[in-house]
């Protein structure tokens, strides 16, 4: 089934094809009728979409699978090949969304057993609908913006995650995107709830091939975090240098609880990406730290957003950039402290590393603090590779790419630490192959 072009009969379509509730449908309808209200957002890079050239839905798979010798052969060898197969033994469970549907998932069976829930958006939302009727939209409004509109118009696979109270997984849960197709708009919907006292680190992995077709990737994440609770989000997006990947992220974080979004970008054409934190409970901390990595024909508009409303509460915002060959790498971040949050902290450093003249970046922070008992620290640095730091190193023996290579893993070390060992390799390779 595929389906191009946006109008009322492409929700529809959806939304019949996937044997939808009433409410599900009544939900698409009205975030399509906001989308067509909205305007284009007054943040970020100006750029322009033809919304009728995308294609809104494809799948060759309806239902997955947790088998992958029942995964089609060409899509198995293409994910096979891009190592998605190999990652899984480092994991409690995986999920692989191919175009607009997920089309395998596979969870330790002791994790079922403890009441752990980890499927597809589409399963979530029909088969634990007190759940999902609780927090499915409640966190990101279709109303926030054009695109969080569009992804709850049109979505479709994505992930729903639920870590019963007092339970601690001992390996992260991955879900793996792809998208395959020219003009192709991904749209998927991540719920994840992590109830009291529990603890859950998920990581993203996406990839698409390079055509001269503009693609789009539109998503929406939720995360609420219970008291006491811990969630870490870890995710580094290596699309096609012609995906808009235009992504809205936000989570809830209750007393004591602690949110940790570790953002990594180094493809697409442009991102506009700013996971956030709502620390409602006194004592939560929200925690984001980010690298966005940008190179010719590339706009890397990322950050991240910090929303204090309990006392005491603490956010920490660190943020990498790298430009090169003209890429643009801005810091877009805003941290507000609100009259209630009394007794809170904030910490913003960002750090610009431009690599040639003809590269730009771009640090634009929105900081509030609305009460006097709170304090608010943000640091900026932007500073090119020094010729004396290069001289000692080649002094040393090594040639100047390989020195130019150091010097950049020691100013991204911060966010290498907080990725799994198999996943900071991954990224050394990535940032040698785009640098």
């Amino acid at each position: 089934m595929e389906l191009k072009g946006l109008d009322e009969k492409t929700i529809l379509a959806i939304s019949k094809h996937k044997q939808e509730e009433d409410w599900i449908l009544s939900y698409r309808k009205n975030a399509y009728l906001s989308f067509q209200k909205q305007d284009e957002p007054s943040f970020g890079p100006p750029f322009s979409l033809d919304f009728s050239k995308i294609t809104y839905y494809k799948s060759q798979e309806d239902k997955f699978v947790s088998d992958w010798k029942r995964v089609m052969k060409p899509i198995r060898c293409e994910l096979q090949d891009l190592g998605v197969l190999e990652s899984e033994q480092h994991l409690d469970g995986m999920g692989v969304q191919y175009e607009s549907e997920v089309i395998y998932h596979h969870m330790l069976k002791e994790l079922e057993e403890k009441h752990v829930i980890f499927t597809s958006i589409e399963e979530g939302l029909k088969k634990y609908k007190d759940i999902a009727k609780k927090y499915f939209g409640k966190i990101v409004s279709y109303q926030e913006n054009k695109y969080a509109a569009l992804n709850s118009a049109v979505f479709s696979g994505g992930s729903f995650i639920y870590i019963p109270p007092h339970t601690k997984l001992n390996r992260p849960l991955q879900s793996y995107f792809r998208i395959n197709s020219r003009g192709m708009g991904q749209f998927e919907r991540t719920l994840i709830i992590v109830d009291d006292d529990s603890e859950l680190h998920y990581i993203e992995g996406c990839t698409a091939p390079t055509y001269s077709d503009d693609s789009l990737h539109a998503a929406v994440v939720e995360i609420y975090v219970g008291k006491g609770s811990k969630c870490r989000y870890s995710t580094i997006q290596n699309w096609a240098p012609n995906v808009y990947n235009l992504v809205t992220k936000r989570a809830l974080v209750d007393e004591n609880g602690l949110m940790e979004w570790i953002d990594g970008n180094i493809g697409s054409k442009v991102t506009m990406k700013y996971p956030c934190c709502v620390l409602k409970g006194d004592n939560s901390e929200g925690v984001c730290i980010t690298i966005g990595v940008a190179r010719e024909n590339q706009i890397q508009d990322t950050g991240a957003r910090m929303i204090h409303l309990g006392k005491n509460t603490n956010s920490k915002i660190i943020s990498k950039s790298i430009s090169s060959n003209g890429g643009n790498a801005t810091y877009r971040g805003k941290v507000d402290i609100k009259k209630t949050a009394s007794d809170s902290l904030a910490f913003v450093k960002c750090d610009t590393l431009v690599l040639d003249k003809i590269s730009k970046s771009d640090t634009i922070p929105t900081n509030i603090v609305e009460n006097a008992s709170s304090s608010l620290e943000h640091e900026a640095t932007v500073s090119k590779i020094q010729e004396s730091h290069l001289f000692y190193l080649m002094s040393r023996g090594l040639p100047k790419e390989k020195a130019i290579e150091l010097i950049i893993l020691g100013f991204i070390d911060k966010f290498r630490k907080e990725l799994p060992m198999e996943y900071a390799v991954e990224l050394n390779q990535l940032l040698k192959k785009s640098l």
